[in-house]
């Protein structure tokens, strides 16, 4: 789970204060930054939202203009990352109301199902009921770079591959680094579902990786 943590880790970015004072100034450099950093992770968030992909594209890109035409007003009460992502959801919600979009996040039940084979676990009968089989085998090393970069690329699949909700809740965690009540703030779900969905999201994702390290064994 540390490997998996390190490869889906958001780059580092600096302070909010710089990156404030950035945007008021006008800085292309700063902009582009926050662009390659955030985009992806607010594409998925609208998706979730809206009703196609060519409109949640539009919301991020509304989202930034406001950010632009804003951040004279942004007081640092939350994160950036936390404003921004507020004011897209507002953009978004509000398009998905247009577009007749009404299944809000809070009336989704989160799936259900085990999240890893049952088989894998010890049975009610056994000495020690409902632990491993047999342990998961060690991760090898990602030193060489050839690895590094294969491995990441089988972690952004993995990522796109998850249902939507489990997919925005995991970008939102463990991507981009939004605590849990932020998350069930921006997308207005409670702690339970939160819970839930990001578990089923890493359970998903390592099993993928878990697949592929025995593939290339």
């Amino acid at each position: 789970m540390l490997l998996y943590r390190r490869l889906v880790g958001a780059a580092g970015l600096p302070t909010d204060d710089v990156l404030v004072a950035g945007l008021r100034a006008g800085d292309e450099e700063t902009f582009a930054c926050l662009l390659n950093n955030w985009s992806g992770s607010m594409l998925r968030l609208a998706r979730s939202f809206v009703s196609t992909t060519a409109s949640a594209e539009e919301v991020v890109q509304d989202t930034w203009l406001a950010v632009l035409q804003g951040i004279e007003r942004f007081e640092g009460r939350a994160s950036l990352q936390t404003w921004v992502y507020r004011i897209l959801v507002n953009i978004a919600r509000k398009r998905g109301s247009r577009e007749h979009r009404t299944v809000p996040w809070t009336s989704l039940v989160p799936d259900h199902g085990p999240t890893v084979d049952p088989a894998r676990f010890r049975g009610p009968d056994d000495q020690y009921p409902g632990g491993w089989r047999a342990f998961p085998e060690r991760w090898p090393s990602t030193e060489t770079e050839v690895l590094a970069h294969e491995v990441r690329a089988a972690v952004a699949k993995a990522i796109e591959n998850l249902p939507t909700r489990q997919q925005v809740v995991l970008t939102l965690r463990d991507i981009d680094g939004q605590d849990a009540g932020s998350v069930c703030t921006l997308l207005g779900i409670s702690a339970a579902n939160q819970r839930v969905l990001l578990h089923r999201a890493r359970a998903a994702v390592r099993s993928e990786l878990e697949e592929y390290f025995g593939a290339v064994r």
